[in-house]
């Protein structure tokens, strides 16, 4: 970490609208952390200049690359990235310092007329640039008894949004937790139950990454660390990784505590009375017409280091793939 401090901390950010909000969030936080000035340094990634669609360019990295050879160049201190564009495995010269309490994990949808997407009528055309959402909106198009033609689509909140307002799209599906984080939340008309779309693995969450060296930044940064966010999320990652699949494979999974006869929020062990002691990790792979999910859980106790939230994930997805799983990914990739 600079040691002089006089001079502010520097924080990587990809330049999106989305990145901004997301990384001046973080930003405010280790502000008030470290009694430090931070300021944002804009970075862009081959995911922001490439116009081909995320599945044709691996997904995997490419809005991370450049943020992480701008730490080990040491232009920045540390970066913030969203956690699902992260390649499972971590560099050894880098840290994932914290992840922050979870926003939204879930889909939103934004239609025409302020439809749902049960309302949505036959044939419906709607934006997406994931496989992910194209096998499970394909699928629950299937168990309503109609069909839709899923479009694949690039482009910031604004231009996916755009296609429906000019028409040339009847819906689109995009990320709550990112409406969210910019203030736009209320534009969705429909926010998809994990039930019928589980969320791309570590959804909603962000990772602040630096120096595995810096270890001043290091403990600075961990106070901003959500254990169940973490531990969550490296679940997800881990049955992702060992399906060997990357981020732009038609995988979905989700980490939570299995519901209760009360509400129950993230960090609170209690429950009517309850102690919560159990996590459930759902996962699930398609193809992308939707005609075939293999969809499993596994319910294990809350781990309690990064080895106990590694052996969730390797459990489902070895249950998976006895299931036929690889068979519905198409090329396998690490």
């Amino acid at each position: 970490m600079n040691t002089r401090p006089d001079q502010p901390l520097r924080l990587g950010t990809r330049r999106s609208k989305l990145a901004m909000s997301q990384s001046g969030h973080v930003a405010d936080a280790v502000r008030a952390i470290t009694g430090r000035a931070v300021e944002l340094v804009e970075i862009t990634t081959y995911g922001d200049v490439s116009r081909e669609h995320l599945a044709q360019i691996g997904g995997t990295g490419v809005f991370v690359t450049a943020l992480r050879d701008a730490l080990l160049r040491g232009e920045v201190d540390f970066a913030v990235h969203s956690l699902k564009d992260l390649p499972t495995a971590q560099p050894d010269d880098l840290v994932i310092a914290a992840m922050p309490l979870r926003e939204d994990v879930r889909d939103a949808l934004v239609a025409r007329d302020g439809l749902t997407f049960e309302q949505l009528p036959d044939g419906a055309r709607i934006g997406t640039g994931s496989p992910r959402r194209t096998a499970q909106l394909n699928h629950l198009a299937l168990s309503l008894g109609k069909r839709i033609e899923t479009v694949p689509i690039r482009g910031n909140v604004d231009t996916r949004i755009g296609f429906v307002r000019d028409g040339e799209l009847d819906a689109v599906v995009l990320a709550a937790a990112g409406l969210n984080r910019i203030g736009r939340g209320d534009e969705a008309t429909d926010l998809l139950s994990v039930d019928n779309v589980l969320p791309a693995p570590g959804q909603g969450a962000l990772a602040v990454e630096c120096l595995a060296s810096d270890t001043d930044l290091i403990a600075a940064l961990g106070e901003l660390d959500d254990p169940h966010t973490r531990a969550a999320v490296t679940a997800e990652r881990s049955l992702l990784a060992a399906l060997e699949a990357g981020c732009s494979a038609p995988v979905g999974a989700f980490a939570d505590l299995p519901p209760l006869s009360a509400p129950l929020e993230w960090g609170d062990p209690h429950a009517d009375g309850q102690i919560v002691n159990e996590m459930r990790l759902r996962g699930v792979v398609g193809t992308l017409d939707g005609s075939t999910l293999v969809q499993l859980s596994t319910t294990g106790p809350v781990p309690q280091s990064y080895d106990e939230a590694m052996a969730l994930g390797r459990e489902l997805a070895d249950e998976m793939l006895a299931k036929g799983a690889a068979g519905l990914m198409g090329e396998r990739s690490l």
